[in-house]
């Protein structure tokens, strides 16, 4: 790649059937760009097909061991922006799920520069493996509810990201399949338009030729997401432990409840701020505090009148607590999310020598000439 190109297409591919050949063949037959193929340690008996893959047109760069998925995308981004800056990436699997004309599709909405990520959803019509189809429909609402932001199809492999972006795509951690969910999570906190366009739902032979191990990477997945509530859910233990402990030692259910929050307020903010929603950057204290603060009071002042009144309707502290918190939690984390750690208008970039790092651990197999 000696150019800049409209869009390139980049493909992570480890243990590839023919069917990743027949793709280069139709991606280079339509004209689609200069399309980069990782691959990520594939074992020697793999290296004639990902010869044919660079004899059909693409660029191949090699991991000389297995390293995921997500790290394979992080070698692409790298050399693309370090060859052609200024070109745009849409990624693709290896496995035959994405049709060229989907692939082309996501081309084009990104091209028309709107969208900070374009995202080929599929619908999960038709024949669809029953792991595949819960699974997604697990992490689709799960990833709603967490963020607020409504994607029909967070696992799918087939993204658009603009040339801007492509910096911060190597700060965002991850090296296997949990990578891709992360960079949607990233997206969202920090404010990003994310388009999804309906492409094909394309499954051959029960996705058998998947990498994605159900147990070990579900759980990587599934992280991510619980590590928006679970500074919350710490938060919730230390406001019981202390509540119960206050109250049985002043009997004044007003102060307990004051005293109980400031200590789990401070757990929250400390954790939120510095682990839960920094990945977009860490939004300064002077910032965070007076929003936090303010979010606090408001929280503090419902949480007490709530309390007050259900523990005369229920008669039962534990049950008035459990009921509280149960209403507020949402509101609290939404406003948290969206208002008091907010990183608006910044984006993190790697500097140069993340770029060069990206490049070195690939070795590029073969450079064809581009049209």
């Amino acid at each position: 790649m000696t150019a800049p190109d409209r869009t390139a297409i980049l493909i992570p591919a480890y243990e590839p059937d023919d069917r990743l050949v027949h793709l280069v063949r139709d991606l280079v037959a339509a004209q689609a760009g200069p399309v980069v193929v990782v691959d990520d340690g594939s074992p020697e008996a793999y290296a004639g097909r990902f010869a044919a893959v660079a004899a059909a047109g693409a660029e191949v760069l090699t991991h000389p061991v297995n390293r995921g998925k997500g790290a394979a995308l992080k070698t692409g981004f790298a050399h693309v922006l370090a060859t052609a800056p200024g070109t745009s990436v849409v990624c693709a699997d290896s496995d035959g799920q994405h049709s060229v004309v989907d692939i082309l599709r996501v081309a084009d909405r990104l091209d028309e520069g709107a969208a900070d990520l374009v995202l080929g959803g599929r619908r999960f019509t038709g024949a669809v493996p029953r792991r595949s189809r819960w699974g997604n429909a697990l992490t689709r609402h799960a990833f709603s509810l967490a963020t607020g932001q409504s994607v029909f199809d967070t696992q799918t492999g087939l993204r658009g990201h603009p040339s801007a972006r492509l910096p911060e795509l190597l700060d965002i951690p991850g090296e296997r399949f949990e990578y891709e969910l992360r960079v949607l999570l990233a997206a969202s906190r920090a404010g990003q338009r994310i388009e999804e366009i309906e492409i094909a739902t394309i499954y051959l032979d029960e996705n058998a030729s998947s990498h994605f191990r159900p147990v070990r990477d579900s759980i990587a997945v599934w992280g991510q997401l619980l590590a928006f509530t679970a500074s919350s859910l710490l938060a919730f233990a230390l406001d019981v432990l202390a509540l119960a402990l206050l109250y049985s030692l002043t009997g004044s259910l007003l102060w307990s409840v004051i005293g109980a929050r400031l200590v789990s307020a401070s757990a929250n903010f400390t954790i939120n701020r510095r682990f839960v929603f920094g990945g977009a950057g860490v939004v300064p204290l002077r910032t965070a505090l007076p929003r936090y603060a303010a979010l606090a009071a408001a929280v503090l002042l419902a949480n007490a009148l709530l309390m007050e009144g259900l523990v005369v309707l229920t008669g039962s502290l534990a049950l008035a607590k459990v009921l509280t918190e149960s209403t507020l939690f949402v509101a609290s984390y939404l406003m948290q999310r969206t208002a008091v750690f907010a990183a608006r208008g910044r984006s993190a970039a790697p500097g140069a020598q993340g770029i060069e790092v990206g490049v070195a651990q690939a070795t590029s197999v073969t450079s064809p000439p581009r049209r």
